[in-house]
């Protein structure tokens, strides 16, 4: 069952050998919807939408590694929706095929990139209005998408529940990652909820107050 915040609604889709969390995110009146980090069983999400009677306006990715991007491609045909993207994913976007091949999956294909995600831009969703947040650090062009007045944002995998990113992949910076959370997600309310691609949902306040990893002094940024 959708989770609500206002006249947005939530639907989590926990999906593929990553249990990752794909999101559909819906205007409650006119039904308008975004799908976003759709990695794994695109006809899972597809009876999704269907059941939830949901118009997909855009797909949209918080990054490109393959447990968040590896069902765009299929999903793009299937509900004749455009992809965006931030452009520094795209390298992770090529390597498609190739990060299917490490973890002995599937071939996964490349989908197209219709546009490309820009800081501070605002996605309208109805009566809706996204602000996309450039929280670089678990990748190179992660991003993360705050509604505002709802006090929800999708975060990817920037932060978790008592946990952060990992930064040791090709792109990923320790240093920015921090910077990403403590200038871009700890500006946002205490009482947003936040959205992760893995596990479950907590708020701001709740991982300023008890999240090990972003105490002062808990890691080395340089």
């Amino acid at each position: 069952m959708a989770t609500r915040h206002g006249a947005l609604l939530v639907e989590t889709i926990v999906n593929g050998p990553f249990v990752e969390n794909c999101y559909l995110l819906a205007d409650a009146a006119s039904k308008q919807a975004l799908l976003v980090d759709p990695g794994d069983e695109d006809e899972r999400i597809l009876e999704a939408v269907r059941a939830l009677e949901l118009e997909v306006k855009e797909i949209v990715c918080t990054h490109a590694h393959i447990d968040h991007a590896g069902a765009v491609a299929p999903l793009q045909r299937l509900l004749g929706a455009p992809f965006a993207l931030h452009r520094e994913e795209r390298p992770w976007l090529e390597r498609m095929p190739s990060q299917a091949a490490v973890f002995g999956l599937d071939p996964r294909e490349v989908p197209t990139v219709d546009r490309e995600l820009a800081p501070g831009e605002t996605i309208a969703l109805g009566g809706l209005e996204a602000k996309v947040l450039f929280t670089p650090g678990h990748s190179a062009g992660g991003c993360c998408l705050s509604f505002a007045r709802e006090q929800v944002v999708f975060v990817g995998d920037t932060l978790f529940q008592g946990s952060i990113g990992r930064t040791d992949l090709p792109g990923g910076s320790l240093k920015a990652l921090l910077r990403s959370i403590r200038e871009e997600l700890f500006s946002l309310p205490d009482a947003t909820v936040v959205y992760s691609g893995h596990g479950l949902a907590t708020t701001i306040g709740e991982e300023k107050r008890t999240n090990p990893f972003l105490r002062p002094g808990a890691l080395d940024e340089d």
